[in-house]
């Protein structure tokens, strides 16, 4: 699985609109509206790195009230349950 982070600057006006629509992209698992300098994050998951830019280029880029993107790409995930083995390595179990 590829994942791709893409930062979204869009109409103000129209943030939940362009959030929704978005969110019902094919490649586009998560959007969050957020505080900062973007105003969306879009999640971008897809099998094969060809795909990226049809979702991003070909579909986020296109979507009415995006104005800029800027994404990128994940080479590797880490969630809290591999920090957490990650951490133990070698110590035996507290149980």
């Amino acid at each position: 699985m590829i994942t791709a982070i893409v930062l979204i600057d869009c109409a103000t006006d129209s943030i939940p609109e362009v959030a929704e629509n978005l969110a019902n992209l094919p490649g586009v698992s998560e959007v969050y509206s957020v505080a900062g300098h973007v105003d969306l994050i879009a999640m971008v998951r897809v099998r094969e790195f060809e795909q990226i830019a049809q979702v991003i280029a070909g579909s986020i880029s296109k979507v009415p009230g995006v104005l800029n993107t800027e994404s990128h790409i994940a080479f590797r995930a880490y969630s809290q349950h591999d920090l957490e083995e990650a951490f133990a390595i070698g110590l035996a179990s507290a149980d």
